[in-house]
């Protein structure tokens, strides 16, 4: 396996973040986890049980206990009560938003935009439990230096259906990527409208988003990948060398370098980069972080173009394939926990600033050959 080389005299955090992130991803619904003895990650044998996986109604529920429960003001809340004028689902279903924190700068982190990927909506509500009750250093500090928005459920329709999109209810049925459906001649779903006039409200520092994908193996070695680490506009491709001179192809690769070192002290988990069709990396506009960077202005809701970085996590498995391997849920939860935490503190610090963005090409990945976008392939020689 390929690695990536340390950096020297990395200055080191004194409290057991990893610990704290061990703790979380007992929580929300330990009671209804299965035991993760022998645990298979992920499976292989398309013996997927979605009986464990968190519904529109837990969701709801644990949301609720962490507001009630919280040291430090969770305060959550639907966009209906924010006042964003589509405000509901495309099946009418409330949408929610957590916040914590005092922070100047806002966090945006976002989970489940496809149904069938559940495991970002647990992952979140793991970390908005240690925001809203962990009082140590790290997490002290994370409060103190930015105020986080937390959307653990982005498609509550399509997680109900066990569907990677929402279905619209206009007599046509259309299913609809919402991961697709931020940018020019989009926002067709009602999800897209209300979410991105919330991103309007918020404008965050940074964003974050938890996927699944399917299985994976390593390039070169064959080795199971359990994480890739994305980016939606590729660095160093057609599009984000020209955001903000450059900025967000800097520092986004800074993210997954300082999350890669992280989390490679962890031999459950295996990373790599994310690509598609084999040796391609994505440039996609349309997706909802990729407008984020590009600071999409959609019926004059961003007028000064607000525009922030963000980056992605697949963790693989995922219940349409039946490759989720249930087993397999605590430790696909605890790897998005501590990429999570990992991240947010090495942010808070100034870790992730720190590090040589140019180790991007040393996280494990197939040579590049082109860009997947919009409309079509780039060659990598564009």
């Amino acid at each position: 396996m390929t690695t990536v080389s340390k950096p020297p005299n990395r200055r080191r955090r004194t409290t057991m973040l990893a610990a704290a992130a061990a703790f979380a991803v007992a929580a929300p619904l330990a009671a209804s986890a299965p035991a993760l003895a022998d645990a298979n990650f992920p499976s292989p044998n398309g013996n997927t049980s979605i009986a464990s996986i968190v519904t529109y109604d837990d969701l709801v529920a644990e949301l609720n206990r962490i507001e009630k429960t919280s040291r430090f003001g969770v305060d959550v809340t639907t966009l209906a009560e924010v006042g964003t004028e589509v405000a509901t689902s495309e099946q009418g279903r409330d949408l929610y938003v957590a916040t914590v924190g005092d922070g100047p700068e806002a966090v945006w982190l976002q989970g489940r935009i496809h149904g069938n990927e559940p495991y970002g909506t647990e992952s979140l509500l793991a970390v908005l439990k240690e925001l809203g009750t962990n009082g140590s250093p790290d997490w002290t500090l994370l409060r103190e230096t930015y105020t986080f928005h937390v959307i653990p459920m982005y498609n509550p329709d399509g997680s109900e259906a066990n569907i990677r999109q929402t279905i619209l209810q206009d007599g046509t049925e259309r299913r609809i990527d919402l991961n697709r459906d931020w940018g020019a001649g989009k926002f067709v779903a009602a999800e897209s409208e209300a979410f991105y006039e919330y991103w309007t409200m918020v404008d965050p520092a940074f964003a974050v988003d938890i996927h699944h994908q399917g299985l994976k193996a390593e390039y070169g070695t064959g080795d199971d990948v359990t994480l890739s680490l994305g980016i939606s506009l590729a660095p160093g491709g057609p599009t984000l060398p020209g955001i903000e001179g450059g900025a967000y192809d800097t520092l986004t690769r800074q993210m997954h370098v300082h999350v890669y070192d992280e989390l490679a002290k962890y031999g459950s988990i295996n990373m790599d980069r994310y690509q598609v069709g084999g040796s391609l990396e994505i440039d996609i506009k349309g997706g909802v972080v990729s407008a984020m960077m590009l600071g999409f202005d959609y019926k004059g809701l961003n007028p000064e173009g607000h525009s922030n970085p963000a980056i992605f996590f697949e963790t693989s498995g995922n219940t349409s394939d039946g490759s989720l391997g249930q087993k397999a849920r605590g430790k696909s939860i605890h790897q998005n926990v501590l990429a999570l935490t990992e991240l947010l503190v090495g942010m808070a610090t100034g870790e992730v600033q720190q590090e040589d963005a140019a180790r991007w090409d040393e996280i494990p990945h197939a040579p590049v050959t082109g860009y997947q976008t919009d409309d079509g392939v780039i060659p990598a020689t564009f």
